[in-house]
């Protein structure tokens, strides 16, 4: 068995871990079953949690046994980790449907044949619990002045934290102790946002329990300037198609900074290390090769190699002189919109979220059509814009759509 914690630190996954000696011990001597939380408040994971399917997936190879937990019950309550505001709360059915959905997405990237992998979810154990024996039980494991000093906390001070959201901590740390007893579980991973609630788990069942509890967490995923990544003009970065099409998904990553390409690949592929670096060392316009690999192989592990090839072929016809224009993003008007106006037609196919948007990226010179920059508000589509039953769309430098007439 492989020591999977020195593919994880060459790799730039861990930022904190509980026990170093201790752990590194064990992932050599032992198969280690580990848990990461994932909260269903979206019926679709996103790129910021794609990193902790990575991190799990390397556990998973080097011979290790993930369990993904579904938060179906604290997502009823809702984590203030990184949150300066209350979040919304969730119908049952509506958290259901979120599990069902992340599960797929899950499987993509962690085998849960045959018991190599387990789901669970938290709904199972905590919407049974009854309060008064859950504070006497596990809450005078905790104390208030500790949990104060914890980062996920002191942010909402000065907003208001209400009692409510206080409990989170202590459900997180309750999760880990019933997993450790159901299936042996010793370690849980997560992002580092989670880093107090991990250290609390951890604590509970050392004071509870009497055995031995670690915890480990990987960066978050940041750009060089120590910003998020994942975040586009429509929002997030999703997993589903649905949300973000294969191909805005590739374009996002043959566009990063060059200073970013090399940890991505590291962190984000299954590539051979000596090859994220001999990417990761191109300069100038050779960098470019980089990228497209990069795109290329999180495409793949997202959406599939057919959907990756496809947004490659895209990318490739508008960028690299290349002709198939088939799988560039299609949007579509009824025929009666055929000489709308171009605001209302781009609002319609959603390539602009409002008329207000329509205007000031037409003021902006962002708006091509065809071969033609569009410079006035109240342009209209005319039959001989369209070209074998299509028209190209450009907005702004790098988004192209294939407008077609249903």
């Amino acid at each position: 068995m492989s020591n999977v914690y020195d593919i994880l630190v060459e790799r730039g996954y861990i930022k904190q871990v509980t026990h170093e000696e201790e752990m590194k011990k064990i992932f050599e001597t032992e198969k280690v079953t580990f848990y990461i939380g994932f909260d269903p408040t979206a019926d679709s994971l996103h790129i910021g949690h794609f990193i902790a399917m990575m991190f799990m997936a390397h556990m998973q190879r080097a011979g290790h046994r993930p369990i993904a937990l579904v938060g179906g019950g604290t997502a009823m309550i809702g984590d203030p980790s990184g949150k300066t505001d209350m979040r919304k709360m969730l119908s049952k059915e509506e958290i259901d449907y979120n599990i069902s959905c992340i599960k797929t997405q899950l499987s993509k990237l962690i085998d849960f044949s045959d018991g190599k992998a387990i789901l669970e979810n938290n709904a199972d154990w905590l919407l049974n619990l009854n309060y008064v024996d859950f504070i006497r039980d596990i809450g005078v494991h905790f104390s208030v002045n500790k949990m104060l000093t914890a980062e996920c906390f002191k942010q909402r001070l000065e907003k208001g934290l209400s009692f409510f959201e206080f409990n989170y901590m202590l459900m997180q740390g309750y999760d880990f102790l019933v997993l450790n007893k159901k299936h042996g579980c010793t370690m849980e991973l997560g992002g580092d946002d989670q880093w107090s609630n991990i250290i609390a788990g951890m604590e509970l069942i050392r004071k509870k329990e009497g055995k031995a509890a670690y915890g480990m967490t990987c960066a978050l995923l940041t750009n060089s300037e120590g910003k998020k990544m994942g975040k586009t003009e429509n929002g997030a970065l999703w997993l589903d198609a649905n949300k973000t099409s294969p191909y805005d998904f590739y374009q996002y990553w043959r566009n990063v900074e060059d200073s970013d390409v090399e940890k991505c690949l590291a962190l984000l592929t299954f590539l051979p290390m000596d090859e994220v670096r001999r990417l990761g060392a191109l300069k100038d316009e050779k960098i470019n090769e980089a990228k497209k690999v990069l795109a290329f192989e999180v495409t793949k592990l997202i959406h599939g190699e057919e959907e990756a090839i496809k947004a490659q072929t895209a990318a490739e016809a508008l960028f690299g002189g290349g002709t198939n224009m088939s799988n560039v993003p299609t949007v579509s008007i009824p025929v009666g919109m055929k000489n709308a106006g171009l605001m209302d037609i781009l609002v319609y196919t959603d390539i602009v979220p409002s008329k207000a948007e329509a205007r000031r990226l037409i003021e902006q010179g962002g708006l091509t059509i065809g071969d033609k920059k569009i410079q006035d508000k109240n342009e209209t589509l005319l039959d001989s814009d369209f070209k074998n039953g299509s028209v190209l769309i450009k907005k702004g430098k790098k988004k192209y759509y294939s407008l077609i007439i249903e």
